[in-house]
């Protein structure tokens, strides 16, 4: 059907209020709006929906939910009666319309005959993980699009595991979202009802408490936090989302005594107003921490997206200036830390693994080698991170410990397979607690990773190509990076180039041509002839191709102007398309 066609459908539906009935009719003359809402749907991928607000086949509504609600309810019921009976947990964070998107996903699935648990209010993500695994239920599903901009919503879906939604399911979600009608094949019933008659139960409290005790069991070095806790400042900053209660309370649980909440930000508002973008990997966000921290003399900043899933922290430097860690160097800081504490304490497993991505520090690798454990590499997502945790596990090969990837998002423990702030930041903090009684910083720390372990660099390129025409223009770029390698990159040549869609590796010296472990993913990677990788995807939820510069020398400045030569070239990719 053509987009015009499905416009005329959605103005003439009866499922659509009077005021979404306005909302489409002010748009009747903008060809181009009603074509960039109409022209398709919002693809359900491996992670979901992610979408701006408001009516359209392409955009996150009630209906798109409802759709991708009822194509997942059959997914489940397809696994029998007793997958139904353990049910679906639903969550939702602090965005616009969460709290009415999770109501209508759990109301479609109690009319499917699936019973719910859905959480009172809004929770942070890793509790939908947890939940999941906790109750034995067989799938999650959470109503959120993390740290986009206020225009977005989202719905990431979950299965039994506790982990984001396999491939082969996501695709037969999205295959059953083709078959059925998005207001005439979607069963729903009221929520009371489905209350009244069991089919959805509320979840509260009790489950903080479950979770907050695994959280809080993650502690290995509580003699260092008691030193230091009535002295030591902490900033926090939920940028007005989920982690609000929990991380409070975790960080006085850990026996934290100065703990300052910017309040501001404490104030629950999917319109984020103090900030451009909840994104605590921008450091402007940061400012009213900042301010807050030097009134009371804070040694820590920490906050967390706006479903708490992801950490930022800003330290004191060399010079007491506040500065922003990167979600690598924290993950590095971290990787180092729960390999050291646990061998302090005697408790570091055999066969140890941790775990990143392929578009993570160099420097995780050597952390790892350096310390007798091993560094596994997956592709970006923690439903890769926790798939590869599990497998690794089962085979009894190794025992992760711990699991980051550069965007911020960092996971320990047993209890979730997801981007976890809550734990991390408890984490964070009992690190920070550490070298305090070392007389550090976790600057300090951090320098002496480089001195220990070698200097590395890294930055993250955003290639942002927004609308219809930017669709088809990254499409048309990394089709033409398959087919046609980069032979080099600023002028310095590749050594192996790796196609990640077809699991190759090629030695451009040779010839040869290897298989690789991961494959299936719209990604490659450029190995240059002076140790850095250049590697370029596209966003799974922005339009946008990003560019990730990885990179080592034999000194910072070496780094540095390594950065900067392949930062200045990583604009010229738009012009392959």
């Amino acid at each position: 059907m053509a987009y015009k066609e499905t416009y005329e459908k959605w103005l003439s539906s009866p499922a659509l209020s009077a005021e979404e009935k306005a909302e489409l009719e002010s748009i009747k003359n903008d060809e181009k709006e009603i074509e960039s809402r109409f022209f398709g749907p919002l693809e359900f991928g491996t992670a979901g929906l992610r979408g701006t607000m408001c009516v359209g086949l392409h955009q996150m509504n009630r209906h798109v939910v409802a759709h991708a609600t009822q194509a997942f309810a059959e997914v489940v019921k397809a696994e029998g009666p007793e997958a139904c009976e353990k049910g679906v947990v639903v969550i939702c964070d602090c965005r616009n319309h969460s709290q009415e998107f999770a109501e209508t996903a759990a109301a479609i699935l109690a009319a499917n005959g699936i019973k719910v648990k859905l959480f009172d209010e809004l929770r942070p993500t890793p509790e939908v993980s947890f939940a999941v695994r906790y109750y034995g239920a067989q799938a999650g599903i959470n109503v959120t699009a993390s740290h986009n901009p206020r225009e977005y919503n989202g719905y990431k879906v979950y299965w039994s595991d506790g982990a984001q939604l396999p491939p082969v399911h996501a695709d037969v979600v999205a295959a059953k979202m083709r078959e059925l009608d998005i207001f005439d094949d979607v069963k729903t019933m009221d929520l009371e009802e489905a209350k009244a008659k069991g089919l959805v139960t509320i979840l509260g409290a009790e489950t903080d408490e479950a979770f907050l005790e695994q959280v809080m069991g993650q502690v290995i070095d509580r003699a260092s936090v008691a030193k230091i806790a009535d002295t030591f400042g902490i900033v926090y900053t939920p940028f007005h989302g989920a982690g609000h209660k929990l991380i409070p309370e975790a960080l006085k649980r850990l026996g934290m005594k100065n703990v300052y909440c910017v309040p501001e930000q404490m104030v629950i508002d999917g319109d984020f107003p103090t900030v451009k973008s909840p994104n605590p990997e921008n450091p402007e966000g940061f400012y009213l921490a900042v301010d807050l921290a030097k009134e009371h003399g804070c040694d820590l900043i920490v906050g967390s997206d706006p479903d708490a899933d992801r950490v930022g922290v800003m330290v004191k430097n060399s010079a007491g200036d506040y500065v922003v860690l990167s979600g690598n160097q924290t993950g590095i800081l971290l990787e180092d830390y729960a390999i050291q504490a646990r061998k302090r304490a005697g408790i570091l497993p055999e066969n140890t693994y941790t775990n990143t991505t392929i578009v993570s520090s160099l420097m995780a690798d050597k952390v790892a080698e350096a310390n007798g454990v091993k560094c596994a590499r997956t592709f970006t997502g923690f439903k890769f991170l926790g798939e590869k945790k599990d497998k690794l596990e089962k085979s009894g090969e190794g025992k992760v410990i711990y699991s980051f990837e550069e965007s911020c998002g960092y996971m320990f423990g047993d209890y979730v397979r997801d981007k976890d702030a809550v734990t991390a930041i408890v984490v964070v903090v009992e690190m920070a607690a550490y070298y305090a009684t070392q007389g550090k910083t976790l600057y300090d720390a951090l320098q002496d990773c480089y001195a220990k372990y070698g200097f590395y660099a890294e930055k993250t390129l955003n290639l942002v190509m927004p609308g219809l025409d930017g669709m088809s223009k990254m499409a048309a770029i990394m089709s033409k990076l398959h087919a046609e390698p980069l032979t080099e990159v600023a002028g310095t040549k590749v050594t192996v180039q790796k196609d990640y869609l077809a699991g190759t590796a090629k030695c451009t010296k040779c010839g040869k041509v290897d298989e690789m472990e991961l494959k299936d993913s719209n990604v490659v990677a450029y190995d240059l002839e002076d140790g850095t990788t250049f590697i370029i995807r596209p966003s799974g939820t922005e339009p946008k191709i990003k560019v990730y510069i990885l990179t080592s020398g034999e000194s910072k400045a070496e780094c540095d102007a390594k950065i900067a030569k392949y930062d200045a070239y990583a604009p010229s990719i738009k012009d392959l398309g």
